[in-house]
Order: C-alpha cells, then sequence, then structure tokens
C-alpha cells in the first residue's frame, strides 16, 4: 500500500474553524430575493410538502417570504417550508 503525506492547504484556504470555505456566491439570499421583488418577476415555489405555489415575491425577510398571487389570496410562506423556487 502506497504511504500517504498530508499536505497543509495554502494560506487563505480555510476559514477561521479549519474548513474550506470552497467557492463564494456571486450574490446572496437577500440579494437575489431583494431582485426578484423590485422586479416583479413571477417564480415558482415548491414546498417540501408537495404543494405548489405561483407568483411574485412581494416582502421578505429572515424567516418568510410573502408570495402575491393573481386571483388567489396573498401566501405567507416560511423559507423552511421551501424546498426550491426558480424564476418562471
Amino acid at each position: 500500500m502506497a504511504e500517504m503525506r498530508w499536505r497543509r492547504a495554502p494560506a487563505g484556504a480555510l476559514d477561521s474553524e479549519g474548513f474550506d470555505s470552497g467557492p463564494q456566491p456571486e450574490i446572496t439570499e437577500a440579494e437575489y430575493l431583494q431582485e426578484l421583488a423590485h422586479g416583479m418577476k413571477p417564480v415558482v415555489v415548491h414546498l417540501r410538502s408537495g404543494e405548489i405555489f405561483r407568483g411574485t415575491i412581494e416582502y421578505y425577510d429572515q424567516r418568510f417570504i410573502r408570495l402575491t398571487r393573481k386571483g388567489e389570496p396573498n401566501l405567507f410562506i416560511f423559507k423552511q417550508d421551501i424546498k426550491y423556487f426558480y424564476e418562471e
């Protein structure tokens, strides 16, 4: 069996706790939600329960988003219940 050698990571490659921080996102979640809200872009939201809703994001904060829908009641959806969403 070949001998394994451990090498140190290059300076700055690890975060303060010693873990690889990986590539940094180009934009944060808040910036993306703000872009969707200000642009009134239609989105499709898939919940963990399997429900699917369509509308525009009117408001958001740390814990939930407000989805505005045409001809149907607006929804406040907790972020923890969202499986994923995308622009339509």
